[in-house]
């Protein structure tokens, strides 16, 4: 996502990211990730509940697609990282325009399963024009 951040911020989309993790951990992603977005910390988990983003499965985390990511990452030379979090909350992504209306609910069925940057900016595109025609 940080590679198309110019073209979000010109289709007037702010991005937050939420995390169940406690306030050190959070920061520690921060900084590990670099993300310059704001970060919510939903250590009760309710935004997760309330968005029916619950926890993972055994094979939903260990399955075929989680693997195929860590081999892609692997031939790319880079090392996966040992976490200290829940690897079983699921993560999800979510935009939601000005008006508060929910235009994607995806709730991913493990770490690998994450909507395309071009289906996301689809959503925002046609969610501009539906305001726009307003």
């Amino acid at each position: 996502m940080r590679e198309k951040e110019e073209l979000f911020s010109k289709l007037n989309v702010q991005i937050a990211v939420v995390t169940f993790e406690a306030d050190y951990l959070a920061q520690q992603y921060a900084r590990e990730t670099g993300i310059a977005w704001p970060l919510l910390m939903d250590e009760k988990r309710e935004l997760y509940r309330n968005y029916g983003i619950l926890e993972a499965s055994f094979l939903d985390i260990w399955g075929p697609g989680t693997w195929w990511v860590y081999l892609k990452e692997l031939l790319a030379g880079h090392l996966p990282k040992k976490t200290t979090g829940d690897i079983s909350q699921r993560g999800g992504d979510i935009p939601i325009d000005p008006n508060g209306i929910v235009r994607l609910h995806h709730v991913g069925s493990g770490p690998a399963d994450r909507p395309s940057i071009e289906s996301l900016l689809q959503v925002i595109v046609q969610c501009n024009k539906t305001i726009n025609q307003r």
